[in-house]
C-alpha cells in the first residue's frame, strides 16, 4: 500500500492558486478575465472571490492587465519556464561523468549564501559538502551565466554512483511521496482535489534528480508522474480553450 500524501503537500488551493495554476499551465499564460471567471468556476471559485484575487494579484505585480486580459509578470514567467523545465527535464545519454561545482568565495551574506543554494538546487545538483556540489552529467540545460565565483569541474569518483547517489539523494523518501501523490490523483473525482493534487506533483517533480535510469530505485515514478502531469496539463488546457471560444 503507497503512503500517504504529507497534508501539507494538498493544502487547499486558494482563488489566487487557482488563477496561478490556470496560467502556469497556459501557453501563453494569459487569459482574459471572463474566461478566467468560466474555468475557475469548475473548481469551485466564485466571481466574487475571483475578482478579489485578481485585484490583489494585479496590485501586487504579480499580473499584468491590458483589455480584461491578465498575463503573468517576469517573475512567474521564469517561475512557468522553471515548471516546464521540470515536466520535461531533458537528458543525454551517460557516460559516468559526474559535474562538480567547488563554490570559490567567501565572506558572502547569508542572503547570497541562501540565493546561491536555491540556484544550484534548481540546476539539480545536491550538495556533497559544504561547497561542494555533485550531479550525474545527464542533462541537457544551459549553465546560467550570473553564477559566478564557482569553479566548475567533470570528474569520476572513485567509488561507487549508486552508493554517491543515494548519499546525495533520499531517493526512497522522494519515490515514496511521489507513488502516494499518483494514488490521491487517479482516485480523485473533485475537480478542486484534482487540482490541488496535480499542483502538488509538478512541485515534487521541481525536485525530482533526473537521475541516469542505472542509479534509481527500481520501479521509480518520475517518469509516470511527467506523464500524468503532462495529461492534466492538456486537459485544463483544453478547458480554458473552451471558454476561450464561448
Amino acid at each position: 500500500m503507497p503512503a500517504a500524501v504529507d497534508p501539507s503537500l494538498l493544502q487547499p488551493l486558494s482563488a489566487r492558486s487557482i488563477v496561478l495554476s490556470l496560467l502556469l499551465g497556459a501557453h501563453p499564460p494569459q487569459m482574459h478575465v471572463r474566461h478566467l471567471l468560466l474555468a475557475s468556476e469548475q473548481f469551485g471559485v466564485s466571481e466574487s472571490a475571483l475578482r478579489v484575487a485578481l485585484t490583489r494579484m494585479a496590485s501586487a505585480g504579480e499580473l499584468e492587465r491590458n483589455d480584461g486580459v491578465y498575463r503573468l509578470n517576469a517573475r512567474l514567467l521564469e517561475r512557468q519556464r522553471r515548471q516546464d523545465e521540470a515536466i520535461s527535464s531533458r537528458t543525454v545519454p551517460w557516460n559516468g561523468d559526474w559535474e562538480q561545482v567547488v563554490v570559490m568565495a567567501s565572506g558572502r551574506t547569508a542572503a547570497d549564501r541562501a540565493q546561491l543554494r536555491t540556484d544550484l538546487t534548481r540546476l539539480r545538483l545536491a550538495e556533497l559538502r559544504e561547497g561542494v556540489w555533485m550531479r550525474p552529467a545527464n542533462l541537457d540545460r544551459p549553465w546560467p551565466d550570473d553564477l559566478a565565483q564557482l569553479a566548475r569541474f567533470t570528474v569520476r569518483p572513485a567509488g561507487g554512483a549508486s552508493d554517491l547517489a543515494a548519499t546525495l539523494w533520499d531517493l526512497p523518501s522522494w519515490a515514496a511521496t511521489g507513488r502516494a501523490l499518483l494514488t490521491h490523483f487517479v482516485d480523485a473525482a473533485d475537480p478542486l482535489v484534482r487540482l490541488t493534487a496535480a499542483a502538488a506533483m509538478v512541485h515534487h517533480l521541481t525536485s525530482d534528480p533526473v537521475l541516469p535510469a542505472e542509479l534509481l530505485p527500481a520501479e521509480w515514478p518520475g517518469g509516470e508522474l511527467r506523464e500524468t502531469y503532462a495529461a492534466y496539463q492538456t486537459e485544463v488546457i483544453a478547458l480554458a480553450d473552451s471558454f476561450r471560444g464561448a
